[in-house]
């Protein structure tokens, strides 16, 4: 057993499988205790079973850790609180949470219905909220913790994944947000960009040139979680196997001002493209590559 987190008491959902099980594996072998929790759902969020989360308490215990399994539908604000009263009630505190749980139900935005849209935000964006809010609340008290949250690449935009790009990017302001607000308690937010080799990763339609393993991000997260972190706060780490990169701020780039009287939409046509410009999306950039590669070898574009 190591010692990073000896003493600590982590929060994780989403922890039966994948990066969430891998978070809560290595958390516990650096001697915290741990709550695993997991609704047990497939990639779509349907067919929950408890018996993941459990497989993981015995796997941690069976090293000689301390684990409990909680099966609550993070969605659920009643299913965050439970997740993080199991910890205080079980151990006596929470030093950590982190946010892992997440389904998909891809389709494109002009096809995606309701259906298909509420329960990735419910799942994502909620789940984060219900865990962090009640999570924030016990911290505040002790006047430390660390949150954690789970977003992706992908906050950037995606072709046929728009409710889960919405949900990730919701989690950075969210996570942005708690570091600004939870700061003079002495509690810190992060969010944690993960490339990974998951059930969820498996339908990614572009080639993933750097990718790891669901260990090569637990880590990351122990390191975050730990009092050797205690001044890193508001910030996104993408780890993608050997790589770990930190993403920037968001901020202006350029700006004008009008100053022989208001803007109307013709000196706007005029200027803007010339003086404040764009900002060029990467993606964009890469889905026309895909596109001319598609077409010089003879199939069809999307």
């Amino acid at each position: 057993m190591g010692k990073f987190l000896a003493g600590k008491v982590v929060v994780v959902t989403g922890a039966g499988r994948g990066i969430g099980r891998a978070v809560a594996l290595a958390c516990a072998a650096e001697g915290a205790s741990v709550v695993v929790n997991d609704y047990g759902v497939a990639v779509d969020g349907r067919a929950p079973s408890g018996e993941v989360a459990a497989a993981v308490v015995k796997e941690i215990t069976a090293s000689g850790g301390d684990a409990v399994a909680v099966v609550d539908d993070v969605s659920t604000m009643a299913g965050g609180e439970h997740i993080v009263s199991t910890a205080v009630n079980t151990y006596g505190r929470i030093d950590g949470a982190v946010c892992v749980a997440g389904i998909l139900r891809e389709r494109m935005l002009f096809n995606m219905a309701e259906e298909e849209w509420d329960p990735v935000i419910a799942t994502h964006l909620k789940g984060t909220f219900t865990v962090f809010r009640a999570a924030a609340a016990a911290m505040r008290k002790q006047g430390s913790g660390s949150l954690v949250g789970f977003t992706s690449g992908n906050h950037q935009g995606s072709v046929s994944q728009a409710n889960y790009s919405a949900a990730k990017g919701g989690i950075i302001s969210l996570v942005r947000s708690a570091a600004l607000g939870l700061h003079r308690y002495g509690v810190t937010a992060n969010c944690v960009a993960p490339v990974a080799r998951t059930r969820m990763s498996a339908g990614v339609p572009t080639e993933l040139t750097e990718i790891g393993e669901p260990e090569d991000v637990a880590p990351l997260v122990v390191y975050l979680l730990s009092g050797r972190a205690h001044d890193i706060t508001g910030q996104v780490y993408t780890v993608a196997g050997p790589k770990i990169a930190v993403w920037a701020q968001p901020r202006e780039l350029r700006s004008a001002y009008a100053c022989d009287g208001p803007w109307t939409p013709e000196r706007i046509a005029d200027f803007l493209p010339r003086s404040v410009g764009v900002d060029p999306m990467p993606m964009l950039a890469q889905l026309e590559e895909m596109r001319r590669a598609a077409a010089a070898n003879g199939r069809p574009n999307a």
